[in-house]
């Protein structure tokens, strides 16, 4: 009995590692303060840039910029250039961050539910 309860011990504690590094992970290609924001905007529509800057708001150029940036280098959008007169360019999420649609929506229903519940007193 006494072993069994170690080995469901070290189970729980091997699965709490693997979930903590997991989320480690997630952090590391979501970190910053904008990253999810850009891509609940992009999982709605393609955008372009200076309509990102509108619908972010407070994100300086220079950060959306760089966020940008990170997250096509992840694979989580995809940056088109389009051949017109002025040069125009749009961004969209992709099929692999389209997965993420999941999360944004959970975020963001934990954020209303959370502002209900401060706009109510507590």
């Amino acid at each position: 009995m006494e072993m069994e309860i170690e080995l469901e011990t070290q189970l729980n504690k091997k699965e709490c590692c693997q979930t903590i590094l997991a989320i480690h992970d997630v952090m590391d290609i979501l970190n910053g303060k904008w990253k999810i924001s850009i891509i609940a905007c992009l999982c709605h529509e393609k955008m372009r840039y200076s309509d990102l800057l509108r619908e972010v708001k407070g994100i300086s150029g220079k950060m959306l910029s760089r966020d940008l940036k990170e997250l096509e280098v992840n694979g989580l959008i995809k940056r088109t250039v389009r051949d017109t007169q002025p040069i125009t360019v749009e961004y969209q999420i992709t099929e692999y961050g389209n997965t993420l649609q999941d999360v944004t929506n959970v975020i963001a229903d934990w954020g209303l539910a959370h502002r209900k519940r401060i706009m109510a007193g507590l």
